[in-house]
């Protein structure tokens, strides 16, 4: 019985048009997703892009009042969902949601060029999962973003061979670099194993229009980027903020190149494994092309010195289309019935969805909302109590800002982490030289009302130890403990 509905449900993929299947990749991607519009924050980084849009809104150019390391696309995401809807926590979770169906629906137009329509519906589908599950995925987050114009980027390179296809591929390409610096590393190889194809072809004129208009589109986006802070006499603070600063981020906090060994060591297993057994044709100008955008942004992860979670968004996609031609390659599986194993499979991945629809009802229940979460809260006991809140430091849920209508003390206070991260205070043109002489400015110049901070948890980074007995120190003097809230902690100034 089981099998027969499973047979039922299985769609027949080559009469599926394409409308069909983005539908089906929105809709699951609208049903994982959907419980998370209603939390506070689901990483740091989404607040402080949320902070630095609502900046942009209020006509400031990034950088100028608030700073990120990342580059200004990025902020432009959120500044234009928040001019258009106003600040509404579910139109950027929403946003977050068609994103990425693209990205999801570009993997299966990718996947049908090197493969089958199936290989790429079920290629789709779990590029969804891994877009949307485990850490903080279900946050809208800068890999996010820069994925929903690389993916229809390369499907133009692979697609189409005119000069106009890599001319738009190059301008979704230069976005994808304003919107995450490290895909430079792919973007780039992808130019130069083109430039290498037409060599090794001697299609030399063709080969050469086709490059310059590519390279053309990705300088056109960033010198449209510049050109405000240009105009403004702000050349400097683009090019520090953009440039200079996450490469001494990177340089600074770099991991051993040896704690990339097992996730390239697993990689070049499977690619080594798929040309022994002819399960992929590495002998394809496309498949090749793949391999080296996936080769380029491992090299950005390797170069950018780190590995998060979120980051790996960036790998999924092209990762999921080999493997699926991998496995569409096998002869065995084509007799198996595989369609309730995977039905089962697909009914427990989202299981995180699970939990926080019954978080959000049990928050409705108790608290009647279904926003939930420290950084609402905290906004709302102040409202509530009548405190005054003008000058307020978070050290966490710092999406509170945006809630009470305020901005961070600081440029350095916008993401909490930074003012512990004084290597990057002259790019921010930020007047304190270190970490101590940013705290004490905060804390005895600007003087916050209230402070927000996590239970169990210092003011900075733990490794600050002298710089954190000053603030102990100085909270102790100076605040009381006025409430707190879940896992945050209110104090408030002594008159």
């Amino acid at each position: 019985m089981l099998t027969k509905l499973f047979d039922y449900l299985t769609p027949k993929y080559n009469s599926l048009k394409n409308r069909s299947i983005f539908g089906i990749l929105f809709l699951i991607t609208f049903f994982i997703r959907l419980p998370f519009f209603f939390r506070d924050y689901i990483d740091r980084d989404e607040s402080t892009f949320i902070l630095m849009g609502q900046s942009w809104v209020n006509g400031h150019l990034p950088y100028m009042e608030l700073w990120d390391l990342k580059p200004p696309l990025n902020f432009l995401f959120f500044a234009g969902i928040l001019y258009t809807f106003g600040k509404s926590l579910i139109a950027i979770r929403f946003f977050g949601v068609l994103i990425v169906a693209i990205t999801a629906y570009f993997t299966y137009k990718i996947t049908t060029i090197v493969s089958t329509k199936k290989v790429g519906f079920w290629a789709a589908i779990f590029c969804v999962f891994l877009q949307s599950l485990f850490g903080s995925m279900q946050g809208v987050m800068s890999e996010h973003i820069s994925m929903v114009f690389f993916t229809p980027a390369l499907y133009l390179l692979l697609k189409y061979k005119n000069w106009e296809g890599f001319l738009i591929a190059g301008i979704l390409m230069g976005f994808t670099s304003m919107v995450k610096l490290n895909m430079a590393y792919p973007i780039a190889l992808a130019g130069l194993y083109y430039l290498y194809s037409t060599v090794r072809q001697k299609n030399y004129k063709e080969g050469l229009i086709n490059t310059i208009c590519y390279g053309i589109g990705i300088l056109l986006v960033i010198g449209l980027t510049i050109l405000p802070y240009y105009l403004n006499d702000h050349i400097l603070l683009w090019w520090n903020s953009v440039i200079k600063a996450p490469l001494i981020y990177t340089e600074t906090r770099r991991m051993s190149v040896l704690s990339f060994m097992p996730i390239v060591g697993v990689l070049m297993l499977f690619l080594l494994f798929a040309k022994k057994k002819a399960l992929i044709d590495f002998k394809r100008s496309d498949i090749q092309l793949l391999v080296i955008v996936m080769a380029g942004v491992m090299l950005s992860f390797i170069k950018g010195g780190r590995l998060n979670g979120h980051y790996l968004i960036q790998l999924y996609p092209i990762l999921l289309i080999l493997i699926g031609v991998f496995i569409g390659n096998i002869k065995t599986l084509t007799s198996f019935r595989y369609q309730p194993i995977i039905g089962v499979i697909l009914l427990l991945i989202p299981l995180e969805s699970y939990m926080e629809y019954g978080a959000i009802i049990k928050n409705k229940i108790s608290k009647g909302s279904f926003y939930n979460g420290e950084g609402i809260e905290v906004p709302k006991y102040l409202i509530a109590n009548k405190i005054n809140h003008e000058n307020i430091l978070f050290t966490e849920y710092h999406i509170g800002y945006w809630f009470l209508n305020v901005n961070p003390p600081t440029k350095a206070a916008t993401h909490p982490s930074n003012i512990s991260r004084a290597d990057l205070f002259p790019y921010a043109e930020n007047l304190r030289k270190t970490t101590l002489e940013e705290i004490q400015y905060i804390l005895e110049v600007k003087q916050p009302a209230i402070i927000v901070k996590r239970k169990d948890k210092q003011l900075l980074d733990r490794k600050l130890i002298a710089e954190n007995n000053y603030v102990n120190t100085y909270l102790d003097k100076n605040y009381t403990l006025l409430h707190k809230i879940g896992e945050a902690v209110i104090y408030q100034r002594l008159k």
